[in-house]
């Protein structure tokens, strides 16, 4: 047995209240405007200080916490965080993000010539990238990109996408009667649960369900669902496959992520990545153990998983679920209204509720159509804001309009949303101008 103890999370006294009173839990630069929380994420000091215990106390003896204590470590972890996510222990393991979970499975999948994978004009960049490798590759899965655009309703993203599965699955229909050696062809929908660029929440429970009715296969990309997304319940939305970060929206450390494979779909799951010393050959008359599998897939540093404990709690001590959330949805909600008033512009969620948001929203930038969409636009726009103006906020472009994505956190108020709006200002009237049209004059020489 092992002999490992967890350090406690060393909190004191009641928190303060939610604002920039709670900058100094937080591990910033002065000065610093950070209403960037949805990329990286943002670890809180007591959490920090925490990995450092933790990774201190592996180092101790290394051979002895892999070897021995490491299985009943990751066990007391997976009986947190399934309930969590309304998930079984047994359904739960921890990958290094999003994209490496995304890749697990979608790689693990046995493809056919004929299956489809269905992404959208909004799939993930690095998501949208493994797709298409899985296409170039035998057997060549055909692709299916559904558009979605924004602005949008939560109702017309539904109707939408409701109408592109069922054409799918009719084409399909077609393709199986060419099929000569008996296998059945699939339909796999990977599907966002928030979607990064622009910041939307997707009604995604509603897309698996319609998935679910037609037969199709389900992967959910849910990076920025954990800590953002209150009362996630995957034993009843059952989606065939999911994935969401800890260290986006929860508050744990950089590098983890949990992987939900219910137990009906683990034998699809042949291989973690990479290949652990635990797998089994097909032939192998004893069969692989998904959860012992992706135990071990070799030398990493197992602190960033650990750190969902102090994430966990230290969350439990600000309030819990619901308040965080409450307060950050609600200071979103206004400051991206104000923010658009102070630009003369617009929030890309204009409905009365915010349908489409939880702690992130979108606002048009003054910006005119002669700014064309290049990489050196978007990346001197950034550059201007986060080493200029020292404030965190992404600048994208989406459907003809340049946009930023703005997170809501517990260290927010609204003056950094007006503060955001003086830097956007300037940064768009010095590229506006660098953008401007040649009026023919030579300069003198």
């Amino acid at each position: 047995m092992s002999d490992f103890e967890l350090p406690p999370l060393e909190l004191q006294g009641t928190p303060p209240a939610f604002g920039h009173e709670m900058l100094k839990y937080f591990c910033f630069e002065e000065g610093y405007v950070n209403l960037n929380h949805g990329s990286y994420g943002s670890l809180p000091v007591p959490v920090f200080d925490y990995c450092t215990k933790v990774a201190r106390s592996i180092e101790a003896n290394p051979d002895k916490f892999v070897r021995i204590a490491l299985p009943n470590v990751l066990r007391g972890l997976r009986e947190r965080m399934a309930p969590f996510v309304g998930a079984q222990p047994d359904e739960v393991v921890f990958v290094q993000n999003a994209s490496h979970g995304i890749n697990t499975v979608l790689r693990n999948l046995e493809w056919h010539p004929g299956d489809i994978i269905v992404s959208a004009t909004t799939t993930y960049n690095a998501v949208e990238r493994v797709i298409h490798y899985l296409h170039d590759i035998t057997p060549h899965p055909s692709l299916s990109v559904a558009p979605l655009n924004f602005p949008n309703t939560r109702a017309q993203i539904i109707n939408d996408f409701r109408k592109h599965i069922q054409i799918l699955v009719a084409d399909i229909a077609v393709r199986q009667k060419d099929v000569k050696d008996g296998s059945k062809l699939k339909i796999v929908a990977v599907i966002d649960s928030l979607v990064s660029n622009p910041g939307i929440y997707l009604p995604w429970k509603e897309m698996v369900k319609i998935c679910r009715a037609e037969g199709v296969w389900t992967v959910v990309d849910a990076a920025h669902s954990l800590g953002q997304e209150v009362d996630i319940t995957l034993n009843e939305v059952n989606p065939d496959f999911w994935v969401s970060n800890c260290h986006k929206w929860l508050y744990a450390k950089r590098g983890c992520a949990i992987l939900y494979v219910p137990k009906r779909n683990q034998h699809l799951i042949k291989s973690p990545i990479p290949t652990p010393f635990s797998y089994h050959s097909p032939d192998d008359p004893e069969p692989s153990n998904f959860i012992e599998m992706f135990g071990w897939t070799g030398t990493i540093d197992h602190t960033p998983c650990l750190s969902v404990h102090a994430a966990l709690d230290f969350r439990a001590w600000l309030g819990g679920e619901h308040k965080i959330n409450d307060y950050c949805r609600s200071l979103v909600l206004a400051g991206a209204k104000r923010l658009a008033e102070l630009l003369g512009t617009r929030v890309m969620d204009s409905s009365a509720d915010g349908e489409l948001t939880l702690n992130m929203a979108n606002v048009a930038l003054p910006l005119s159509p002669r700014v064309p969409n290049t990489p050196m636009n978007g990346t001197i726009l950034m550059l201007k804001l986060l080493d200029e103006a020292k404030v965190g906020a992404p600048v994208f472009f989406h459907n003809g309009v340049w946009w930023t994505r703005v997170s809501a956190q517990l260290w927010n108020e609204m003056s950094d949303f007006e503060y955001l709006a003086e830097a956007l200002k300037n940064a768009c009237k010095e590229i506006e101008e660098d953008n401007a049209p040649d009026d023919g004059v030579s300069a003198k020489l």
